[in-house]
């Protein structure tokens, strides 16, 4: 099984960061008792004002694939799609192992 993560990048509508930020922060929550998820981390950028990165390691894309239909998390998107701005296209990762990732 090969492990699935990703980089995300969202640029938040001027001011609304860190009001997006409490959106990715309750996704993180509905998220950490998923199965497969081993990592969830919401971050800002240290240089761009409205930049925030999320962090997500899985033990599949499917596991990731199965929390888009977690309860309440199709729900927490359209509340936070109108503070989006922009995203990035993510970079896609496969976690080979370190503190975090379950065996």
């Amino acid at each position: 099984m090969n492990r699935f993560g990703m980089f995300g990048k969202f640029t938040a509508q001027p001011g609304q960061r860190d009001a997006l930020v409490q959106y990715l922060l309750t996704a993180a929550e509905l998220v950490s008792n998923a199965p497969g998820c081993d990592l969830y981390v919401v971050g800002t950028s240290a240089s761009e004002p409205d930049t925030i990165w999320v962090t997500e390691a899985w033990r599949s894309k499917e596991d990731h694939d199965a929390s888009l239909s977690l309860a309440g998390v199709r729900e927490l998107i359209a509340k936070a799609r109108p503070l989006i701005a922009a995203m990035g296209d993510p970079i896609l990762t496969i976690p080979v192992g370190g503190k975090g990732l379950t065996e």
